[in-house]
């Protein structure tokens, strides 16, 4: 899963979407999933950062994450 690449993000969690002149703002969490998209880590990858850097069980994390990715995909965030 890969953020496309005319998205444009800051490090305070602002996302514009040129395209579509849509803009979207996420909390810090949100902020670091896009920053580990954007170095087109895997999802399970992203789950274990995740997961040991904020001692967050992971089902739940993986639950968090599909809901997220699926807002992104529909908002046409990622390919």
């Amino acid at each position: 899963m890969k953020l496309k690449k005319n998205i444009a993000t800051s490090e305070e969690g602002f996302i514009f979407n040129p395209s579509t002149g849509d803009s979207f703002s996420v909390n810090p969490i949100g902020t670091e999933i896009l920053a580990l998209l954007k170095k087109d880590k895997p999802l399970d990858e992203i789950i274990e950062i995740m997961c040991e850097k904020y001692d967050v069980d992971r089902s739940i994390f993986e639950k968090d994450l599909d809901d997220f990715t699926s807002q992104l995909k529909e908002y046409t965030i990622l390919d």
